[in-house]
């Protein structure tokens, strides 16, 4: 490597105070309770090979109001995070839910940004990312799929595939991820097993393997099959919200006639009979290879709300689910050697190498941070580690003297973190979403995070001059952390109007809501008729030729925060047309953060 003067910063994080109480004593020993203290801390950044294979990494995505915040709920339950599901429309007596920690998602029942939760389970780590189900947030979705080496689709079992679900999918199949589908709401009335397979398999293209089947549905609900075992699970209510079902275990050929007086409806136990059998003739033998490259998803049926099915599933998802896997290293921002270009960079890589796939601010509203959500790729993370910056000039290092793990809005300090895990590290503003951290002499950077292109725009004004301050710490830390986009006039250097740009509305409201109840300050929005926008990779050069040519009638012409051309239209006909005809613009519907010393 090149040589250079080494310039280090040092980033620390405000004291380790947790937001919310933590609903588990154990928490910090329970999280990251490594065999290896700090004393003893690894020489070499190469992570030990048993860490790596006890990792497992998962992110949840459905569409809105499939269950999938309850489901996460009911994941830490069973995996003894929790000692009592929350609820997301709770009532006086009820505990919020984990995931869900913010007041407008408490308010509305709904997940607006994506969390991170993880706990230890029969000797394996379980990292996982809950998501925004809404589409107004799918950009934050698309990013915590960037941190996720499985995924599981959850199903409203009475609607079956969704147009959230559809689009979520398409993202999992083009990063290659290993889908688990779980049906879930079986305790409502539901679209057969068979109904849902033939939609997945003809809109998805993919064969599903039902690990369980269900043993009816609706109130006649009575439990699961698991086929590889050929034990009947037969749930019982518990007495509690939140706690754990009672389950009764029965072979399906041993205890038949015990089975049957369970389960009290003839037609239910003739149908299971029939089913078990027929599956076993015509189901093609599931096949983990074909699952750990998407082309096959094992299938599961229950309710997260009556806790049926949740912990058979968190069984065998352990057992079937891949372990961290290798990145893909990004050949355009690599300034390494011919011999490490077009790499795939594996967790057993002698480097500690990891992404930020997503900032939050004032997790802790006392001290008013901002963490950067740091996805662990190779190598080990010990506290005080000097990184470099995939966007930063070689020699520049970064001193992280602390990270954090975390469990919704609650965190602890971790001395050490491995491939598949998920750190926080505090943010003073260098880290952007979709950069690189990396030890050692070679510079590395993997494929950025772009952002999505916008579809709503909207001035936002400071109606109360005496809060300019706090307007304006409170708007800059939200676009750090990506919640929109910000857009201003062409050679605007502050002073003029800000101007939003967000996929959907509701990511509107959540920054006014932030601007409020964060920083105590109102704020006015002003829509404009825009619907999309392009950025101008030609440069400002380009677009001023065009300009005078007259090819830019009744398109908008502004920059982004780093002042560079962004064109917004009123129709996808204009934008498409403006791309074919006049090229040299090179007109495109994402962004991704300079290099820092441009």
């Amino acid at each position: 490597s090149p040589t250079s003067t080494t310039t280090t910063t040092t980033i620390t994080s405000p004291t380790s105070t947790s937001t919310t109480t933590s609903t588990c004593p154990s928490f910090t020993s329970r999280l990251f309770s490594e065999k290896t203290s700090s004393s003893s801390a690894p020489s070499t950044n190469k992570a030990p090979q048993l860490e790596i294979d006890r990792r497992r990494n998962l992110a949840i995505i459905s569409h809105p109001d499939s269950g999938k915040t309850t489901m996460t709920e009911k994941l830490l339950l069973y995996g003894g995070a929790l000692q009592q599901a929350g609820a997301v429309r709770q009532k006086a007596e009820q505990r919020a839910t984990t995931s869900d920690f913010m007041e407008m998602e408490q308010e509305r029942g709904i997940s607006i940004s994506s969390t991170v939760m993880n706990f230890d389970y029969n000797g394996l780590r379980i990292n996982i990312l809950d998501t925004p189900g809404h589409q107004d947030f799918s950009e934050d979705t698309y990013r915590a799929l960037a941190a996720a080496d499985n995924a599981v689709m959850l199903l409203d079992g009475a609607k079956g595939l969704e147009p959230q679900t559809r689009k979520l999918f398409e993202v999992c199949r083009m990063r290659g991820l290993p889908l688990f589908t779980f049906v879930n709401k079986l305790d409502r009335p539901a679209l057969t097993p068979y109904e849902l397979m033939d939609q997945i398999e003809a809109e998805f293209n993919l064969e599903t393997h039902p690990i369980v089947w269900p043993i009816g549905d609706g109130d006649r609900f009575k439990g699961i099959l698991d086929r590889l075992t050929n034990i009947v699970h037969l749930y019982t209510k518990p007495n509690k919200r939140g706690a754990k079902a009672t389950v009764v275990q029965l072979h399906l050929h041993d205890d038949a006639d015990k089975i049957e007086q369970a389960i009290d409806d003839e037609e239910l136990y003739a149908k299971l009979v029939e089913d078990a059998e027929l599956l076993e003739e015509l189901l093609n033998p599931l096949d983990i290879e074909r699952v750990l490259q998407a082309d096959q998803s094992p299938l599961f049926f229950g309710s997260a709300m009556t806790n049926f099915g949740v912990q058979l599933f968190l069984d065998k998802f352990c057992d079937m689910g891949t372990k961290p896997v290798g990145r893909n290293t990004d050949d355009n921002n690599n300034n390494n050697n011919n011999d490490n270009q077009d790499m795939l960079l594996s967790p057993d890589h002698e480097e500690f190498t990891g992404f930020v796939f997503k900032t939050q601010a004032n997790l802790d509203p006392k001290h008013r941070d901002r963490l950067a959500f740091v996805r662990v790729v190779s190598g080990v993370y010990e506290k005080g580690i000097k990184v470099g910056h995939s966007r930063s000039k070689n020699g520049k290092k970064y001193n992280l003297a602390q990270a954090q793990a975390l469990f919704g809005s609650t965190r602890d300090s971790v001395e050490l973190a491995y491939p598949g895990d998920v750190i926080g590290i505090n943010n003073p503003g260098n880290f952007a979403i979709g950069d690189t951290l990396f030890t050692g002499n070679s510079r590395i950077a993997f494929p950025g995070i772009p952002s999505f292109s916008p579809e709503k725009f909207a001035y936002i004004r400071n109606p109360n001059p005496s809060s300019y301050k706090s307007f304006q710490k409170g708007i800059q830390q939200l676009l750090d952390e990506g919640a929109v986009q910000a857009l201003r006039q062409r050679n605007d250097d502050g002073g003029g109007p800000l101007i939003l740009a967000a996929v959907g509305q509701l990511q509107f409201e959540v920054v006014q809501a932030r601007l409020k109840g964060e920083y105590g300050v109102d704020s006015v929005l002003e829509p404009m008729g825009y619907s999309l926008a392009r950025w101008a990779d030609g440069g400002w050069d380009e677009v001023d030729k065009a300009d005078a040519d007259g090819k830019l009638f009744g398109i908008m012409l502004v920059q982004d925060r780093w002042k560079r051309p962004v064109l917004l239209f009123r129709n996808e006909w204009k934008a498409s047309s403006l791309a074919l005809e006049e090229d040299y613009l090179r007109l495109v519907p994402w962004s991704t953060p300079p290099s820092i010393d441009d």
